[in-house]
């Protein structure tokens, strides 16, 4: 029997095999797809943005330089100087400049190795999650396909592929039509479909014909990518045509004709998908044993990137939490602060899709509405509201009025140059003792708590003299150079 089955080998499911392995948990992974590699996991289909959160979380676990090969992306000179990142990206088709970023505006930040953000594919991401998962001692099953699942007060059963695999924890990661969710009956509440988006790598008679980037049209919006015949279109159907017929060259050259308002020619279409802006939700993350992450938990449109990003997000919250409770020495409650978390942050970029859905709509009151957004967002102070939301910078669980509580830890860096990112990347929670004193060290040693502790001056603290961070590198206590230990010891028992 395993500690934990992942229903799923996609990011998500992949990231969190890796947080369990690493706390020593026994894991095993089932995969529907027989092969790792396919078309639309390569670029340009695959192609994906990583956020700046995201990609702090492969920095924190030791994955960083991995990832930065693997995607071809030069690492980040080495400076205590905070940079602009070097992307904000889009809303509703609007490009943003990062120049335009504010940085005095992002106090809690320090300079890390992780770049803000990077561009890369889901076969190059998988690759370096499965190499990592593989040197954990995860086990791997692909071509299983999920038919049944059935808890015990102790246990869960999978079944799949003539087989039973039995756990004392499930948790589906098996994508937007999860099947663990649908089987185990988590309710999946929100809003249908604007529209019908379709994704194209085509061969184009006359690409001229398409103006390059986002272009929104009387009839909504076409996306021409830099590689030749990397087409997406927004078609404001209400979603009818979404996987109702069948998708022909003729039916994507009409819509595209349409949309875009020129007699474009597709020579041939090599591969095609359509989707849609339905947003859904489970109302809840946890059912029994049975726990849901990324898409399994949450559906929205592509628009924005933020998918894969809200994913990572929450096997980076999940799988400590659940290490913890399947090795038996997490706190009461310490699993349900996952959907307590999680859940508010998947609510909020649905809305975030939603919004941006609400003005690319081609009629002229959202023609009215995305003129003034477009004004507001391109303003310095615009800028840096959307590269906040969509970096993960903005991210604050409730965790207390103290001003760093909840937040995504800053990196600091000691006076010996190691960083706190380093002391992460084994799974384990930090204490940083800035001002270097012998009182935070004695309770930490008295509580017994699996975490690592830390003393020394930091290059910039922030005016801090202590800092207690979850093993997911969220700060869960901050301390003035004469620490209050009653409220340390109370954030210690909390999580540890």
């Amino acid at each position: 029997m395993h500690d934990v089955v992942i229903v799923g080998g996609g990011p998500v499911g992949m990231f969190l095999a890796c947080e369990l392995g690493l706390a020593g948990c026994s894991v095993l992974v089932l995969e529907r797809e027989p092969e790792p590699h396919s078309p639309w996991r390569r670029f340009p289909l695959g192609m994906r943005g990583l956020s700046a959160g995201s990609v702090e979380a492969f920095y924190r676990r030791g994955m960083l330089q991995a990832l930065l090969d693997a995607a071809g992306v030069a690492a980040v000179p080495d400076t205590d100087e905070p940079a602009l990142p070097r992307s904000v990206g889009h809303f509703a088709g609007t490009a943003l400049d990062p120049a335009d970023v504010d940085l005095a505006a992002l106090p809690h930040r320090l300079p890390s190795p992780a770049p803000e953000g990077i561009m890369t594919s889901l076969d190059v991401v998988e690759t370096v999650l499965a190499e990592r998962a593989a040197e954990l001692g995860v086990e791997v099953r692909r071509g299983v396909t999920v038919t049944a699942v059935t808890q015990y007060d102790e246990t869960v059963v999978v079944e799949g592929g003539g087989r039973e695999y039995a756990a004392h924890w499930l948790v589906g990661c098996d994508g937007g039509r999860s099947t663990v969710r649908k089987l185990v009956g988590f309710p999946f509440a929100g809003t249908e479909p604007q529209l019908t988006g379709y994704v194209a790598l085509a061969t184009l008679a006359d690409p001229g014909r398409l103006r390059p980037g986002f272009n929104l049209t009387p009839a909504g919006m076409y996306l021409t990518m830099s590689e030749p015949g990397h087409v997406g279109v927004l078609d404001f159907d209400g979603g009818a045509y979404d996987r109702s017929q069948p998708l022909t060259r003729e039916h994507l050259q009409s819509v595209l004709r349409r949309v875009s308002g020129t007699d474009v020619t597709l020579r041939d279409v090599h591969l095609a998908a359509t989707f849609t802006d339905r947003a859904r939700q489970a109302t809840t993350y946890r059912r029994g044993r049975v726990l849901l992450a990324g898409d399994a938990a949450h559906i929205h449109s592509p628009l924005g990137g933020q998918g894969l990003n809200l994913g990572i997000g929450d096997a980076m919250n999940l799988g400590w939490k659940l290490a913890a409770t399947a090795r038996g020495y997490a706190p009461d409650g310490l699993l349900d602060t996952y959907t307590a978390e999680r859940h508010p942050v998947g609510a909020s970029v649905l809305d975030w899709s939603r919004a941006q859905v609400a003005v690319m709509r081609p009629d002229p009151h959202s023609r009215a509405i995305r003129s003034v957004v477009r004004d507001l967002l391109t303003t310095r102070a615009g800028t840096t509201y959307v590269f906040e939301r969509t970096s993960g910078t903005s991210l604050q669980y409730d965790l207390g009025d103290q001003p760093l509580a909840g937040r995504n830890a800053p990196d600091f860096r000691l006076a010996d140059g190691t960083r706190l990112g380093e002391l992460l990347q084994d799974g384990r929670g930090v204490v940083l003792d800035l001002s270097a004193g012998r009182r935070l060290r004695e309770a930490t040693q008295r509580s017994g708590a699996r975490i690592r502790y830390v003393a020394g001056p930091a290059r910039a603290d922030l005016g801090l003299g202590a800092v207690l961070v979850r093993p997911d590198g969220i700060v869960a206590w901050t301390g003035d150079h004469d620490p209050d230990l009653g409220s340390f010891d109370k954030a210690l028992t909390r999580w540890f």
